[in-house]
């Protein structure tokens, strides 16, 4: 058993935690940063899961949420950077749809959307329409849709490849990086202790826990931590590589459909390890919530529910008829959102901060994320000229 001591520790090393560790690190903080690999088989995994095991999540600078719309903005900002910095490219700038009913039920979805893009002077293109249809042949969106496109600064992130990106820069700037669990975090005369599951234990004034879901996990949070977890089912779409070609300009869409029945976001093709490439949909019509890290656990394991998948497909088959596939698949994450909609970053006790809740948003958004785990981490407070609202219970 080895003992270190730094000023932080971060506790995940998944999307937030890996760019809070790198903040941590360029701010000159003599920073750990612990979490196990992602499992090579994951229906045989018995320890916590992460949900950046994918290779494409949408990213946007126009949202509902004024501030997760501000969020992305300072997240995405900072992409070319990150990718230099940890030699690592992850950001496909193929553009962005955000699409819903103008008029009646669901309206505020779209219209909220382009009141924060036009606040904040998000490049943007409103069609509806003829004007839709005409510049976006793939889709049949139905009469009464207003879709703001953004053709720049958005499109999808490869998650897996952003979280290298932020450890190889961490790592660079002299931030300590464990590949483990961590089973324990205690606190005693002003310091924690991070017990993993390979025996080391490191020690530290300050721990961040961006554990995603698995912050529920006990031993790691003084207080439990009031996020309701949801399994979510995503539905692949196998194409061949001439319907890959064919769709190669296709942008990442987030769509309210009018009856509201569901809330579906598509991405566009992406290869994935296998060697093969798919459009992925996902946007579960029904919440079902996981209440314990068990139930999380044989979620990931599971696949994901085709019953869920099937909805999804068809979905997809409705707004993108043309679409010609040899298969579809199905697999399972999970989302942790927060009462008021807003992460969670906040001291827990005098040494342990909770960082999580990324809201269905955390991926685009994760950078800032993370810096704003850094800078409360180190005394700071999250700046209210940008953000509003409470970020703690």
């Amino acid at each position: 058993m080895t003992e270190q001591s730094f000023d932080v520790i971060v506790v995940g090393a998944g999307l937030m935690g890996s760019a809070a560790a790198r903040h941590l690190a360029e701010m000159g903080v003599k920073t750990a940063l612990v979490g196990p690999a992602e499992p090579e088989v994951k229906a045989a995994h018995t320890g916590v899961f992460a949900s950046h095991y994918d290779q494409a999540r949408i990213t946007r600078k126009i949202d509902a949420r004024k501030n997760w719309s501000r969020f992305s903005q300072a997240a995405i900002k900072r992409y070319e950077e990150i990718e230099e910095k940890g030699g690592v490219s992850f950001f496909s700038a193929v553009g962005a749809i955000i699409a819903g009913p103008e008029v009646g039920d669901g309206s505020d979805f779209i219209l909220n959307a382009r009141r924060n893009a036009v606040t904040d002077g998000v490049a943007h293109e409103a069609l509806r329409g003829a004007a839709l249809a005409a510049r976006f042949t793939d889709f049949a969106f139905p009469e009464g849709i207003l879709a703001l496109y953004e053709p720049s600064e958005a499109g999808w992130i490869n998650p897996r490849a952003h979280v290298r990106a932020e450890i190889a820069a961490a790592r660079s700037t002299g931030a300590y990086i464990l590949c483990d669990e961590v089973v324990r975090i205690t606190e005693e005369h002003g310091e924690a202790r991070v017990v993993c599951a390979g025996g080391d234990v490191l020690a530290a004034d300050k721990v961040v826990v961006a554990c995603g879901a698995f912050s529920k996990s006990e031993g790691l949070l003084p207080d439990p931590i009031p996020t309701r977890v949801y399994a979510r089912t995503i539905a692949f779409f196998e194409l061949d590589a001439e319907e890959a070609a064919r769709l190669a300009g296709m942008p990442s869409v987030v769509y309210l459909p009018p009856d509201l029945s569901a809330d579906p976001y598509i991405l566009p093709p992406v290869r994935y390890p296998d060697g093969k490439t798919y459009i992925k949909i996902g946007g579960d019509a029904v919440d079902r919530e996981l209440g314990s890290v068990a139930e999380m656990i044989d979620w990931f394991r599971s696949g994901g529910d085709p019953s869920a998948g099937a909805a999804m497909a068809d979905i997809l088959t409705g707004l993108m008829p043309g679409l010609r596939y040899h298969s579809v698949s199905f697999d399972s994450c999970v989302t942790s959102f927060s009462p008021n909609g807003n992460p969670f970053i906040y001291p827990q006790s005098d040494c342990i901060i909770a960082l999580t809740a990324g809201n269905g948003a955390g991926a685009k958004c994760a950078d800032e994320l993370g810096r704003l785990g850094a800078l409360v981490a180190t005394g700071g407070t999250i700046p209210a000229d940008m953000y509003e609202g409470a970020f703690a219970p």
